[in-house]
Formats: structure tokens, C-alpha cells, sequence
């Protein structure tokens, strides 16, 4: 599939997600962003797409509520004409101890990184249909990715995520005939997030085969490939640096 001209709606617009969506722009395509408390960085996308000249919209939404995301594709579809391409990428990543952990946090998890996915999947297919085919997107994790978990406080966030993994083979078999076709990208070092401390940094750059932070641009040259292929489907692709391999 061209990524030129074609209209991509990414869900959730923070750090790297902006930064896959401008990539986007950049190779010409139009994108809708979501966004839940991030607005300033949800517009800063939309404006440097718009740079682009390309067109941009960004809706907050909770996705998590069926006819919020229902709302949110019909805006798309008649803002931009339509879904050509979807991108699973919101999600929350949080630790407990799991006899420390709530039914609540449980079904935040499953909410927040599965069943959004699910949802936005099955509210975007018949635009997809009426284009003649489509890429959905999602976002796993190394760690579910590896088959095994190998951290402990994570019960919930590595189930979510396997989960995902899952969704992504079933879709996958389930859209192919219809010219959808359903991957997932399994990220692993790629931001250093805010608060590491130098000893952290040094401890994950030891433990990743390539020694670095993988940085925003290559989950956004993984999306493209991706959308460009026309053959790979049901894969989840991990972006780790080999960090699964340690």
C-alpha cells in the first residue's frame, strides 16, 4: 500500500506517537490523532503536519467507551473521507505487586491496551472494506513478544499485551479476504523514559545487544514498512535492538 494520500488515525499522540504521525505526513499521508490528557503535544503534531501540507485532526476520546470511538471514526470519515489505516499505539504502563493489585487495576489494563484495540479495529473495517483493503497496527511489548515474562509487578500490563498479540493473529486471519491486513510492532528499548536515573540508563544499554536507545524514528520506519507491504500479515515485529536475545 502507497502511504501517499492515504488517511491514517493514530490513537494515542504522546512521545513517539507524534513522531510516527509527522513521519507519516512526511511520505504524504493525512492523519488523525487521539489524544486523553496530552492536547499540547497533540496539537504540536497536527501543526507540524499541516507544515507538511498535509491535513490533521486531533480529537480527544476515551477509548475505552464503545460509541466515544464510534463518534471518533465517523468524524474521521467525514473530515478526511475516510480510513485507509489504523495505528493501536495508546496504552498505560504501570507496576504492582500483584497481591497488591485490584480487580480495577486488572480492568484497566485489559480496557486501556486490548480491548481499545479491539474496538477501534472492528469501528474502522467497513471503511476500510468500501476502500478496498486497509492496515491495522498494533502496539505489543518485547516482553509479551519473547513468549515469556520476565519481570515481575507486571501481571496485568504483559496479559493486556499478549493479549494484543493474540487480537493481531485472530484479525489477521479474519480480514485477510477483505485486503486488510493486521500486524503488530512489539517495542522495546526506545525512549528513555523521564525519570531513569543514569545507573537505569546503563543497565538497559548493557542488557540490549545493539548497546543504544533505539529512538522514536525507528518505530516510525516500522510502521511504514508495515503499511507499505503487501505479504506480511499476523506478524508481530519486534523493535528491540535484540533485546529479547540477552
Amino acid at each position: 500500500m502507497e502511504i501517499k494520500d492515504k488517511v491514517v488515525l493514530i490513537t494515542g499522540s504522546k512521545r513517539i506517537g507524534s513522531v510516527v504521525a509527522v513521519h507519516l505526513a512526511e511520505r504524504g499521508a493525512n492523519v488523525a490523532l487521539t489524544f486523553n490528557r496530552s492536547r499540547s503535544e497533540a496539537d504540536q503534531a497536527v501543526r507540524a503536519i499541516r507544515s507538511q501540507g498535509r491535513r490533521a485532526s486531533a480529537l480527544q476520546v476515551d477509548l475505552t467507551k464503545e460509541a466515544e470511538i464510534q463518534a471518533l471514526v465517523q468524524h474521521v470519515v467525514q473530515e478526511l473521507g475516510g480510513i485507509d489505516i489504523l495505528i493501536n499505539m495508546a496504552s498505560i504502563y504501570r507496576s504492582k505487586p500483584f497481591l497488591e493489585t485490584t480487580v480495577s487495576d486488572w480492568q484497566g489494563n485489559i480496557d486501556s491496551n486490548l480491548k481499545s484495540a479491539y474496538l477501534c479495529a472492528k469501528s474502522v473495517v467497513s471503511s476500510m472494506q468500501a476502500r478496498g483493503g486497509g492496515r491495522i497496527i498494533n502496539f505489543a511489548d518485547w516482553v509479551a513478544a519473547s513468549g515469556r515474562p520476565r519481570y515481575r509487578g507486571f501481571v496485568e500490563y504483559y496479559t493486556s499485551k499478549a493479549g494484543v498479540i493474540g487480537l493481531t493473529e485472530s484479525l489477521a486471519l479474519e480480514l485477510a479476504f477483505d485486503g486488510i491486513l493486521v500486524n503488530a510492532i512489539a517495542p522495546g528499548p526506545i525512549l528513555a523514559p523521564p525519570d531513569l536515573t543514569a545507573e537505569e540508563d546503563l543497565e538497559v544499554r548493557k542488557a540490549t545487544p545493539l548497546g543504544r536507545w533505539g529512538g522514536e524514528i525507528e518505530i516510525a520506519k516500522a510502521v511504514a514498512f508495515l503499511i507499505e507491504t503487501d505479504f506480511v500479515t499476523g506478524e508481530c515485529l519486534r523493535v528491540d535492538g535484540g533485546r529479547h536475545l540477552s
